[in-house]
């Protein structure tokens, strides 16, 4: 059975922010900030997929829309 690679990178970014959670909840104050970067990204790439697809969708009903007034 193949494993789609786009299946466990989905699982990447909500880890990232998990880690992020935990190492600041668990952690010494001098250690937390390591964890600032990690749940950032995880923050940005949750929020990028989500603009990039509402993007896609928009784009795609204009040619949709474009080609039934050309009828």
């Amino acid at each position: 059975m193949k494993i789609n690679k786009r299946f466990i990178l989905s699982f990447v970014a909500p880890f990232m922010i998990l880690i992020s959670a935990i190492g600041l909840r668990f952690r010494d104050n001098s250690r937390k900030i390591f964890y600032l970067p990690i749940g950032l990204m995880g923050i940005v790439i949750v929020l990028e997929s989500g603009i990039s697809r509402q993007l896609n969708r928009k784009n795609l009903l204009k040619k949709i829309k474009s080609y039934q007034k050309a009828k």
